[in-house]
């Protein structure tokens, strides 16, 4: 397993201007942030994970994942009440009809 940070991502992440291709460019990309954003707790849980992954060998896919959760972290799932119906309390038994 090579180590190192130009290991490139399985797939390269998207975000606004270049995109994220190996470790090196998303190390480059965090320590751009503005000091309040790159303290934030899922930043710096995203910049462990590709300490970890370029220093140790890990699977690049570790530090993709914690990129990706800090970019959206702000992104809060839609709750939708007229979804799928839950499948209890609508048939009835024959002994019931």
């Amino acid at each position: 397993m090579t180590v190192g940070w130009g290991r490139p991502f399985d797939e390269p992440i998207d975000i606004a201007g270049p995109k994220l291709a190996t470790l090196l460019d998303a190390g480059e990309y965090i320590a751009a942030l503005p000091k309040k954003e790159h303290n934030a707790p899922e930043w710096q849980a995203a910049m462990e994970a590709l300490l970890l992954v370029a220093e140790g060998g890990g699977p690049t896919m570790f530090a993709r994942i914690g990129i990706l959760r800090a970019l959206n972290r702000h992104y809060v799932p839609e709750f939708t009440p007229r979804g799928k119906e839950p499948h209890w309390g609508r048939r009835k038994l024959k002994r019931d009809q």
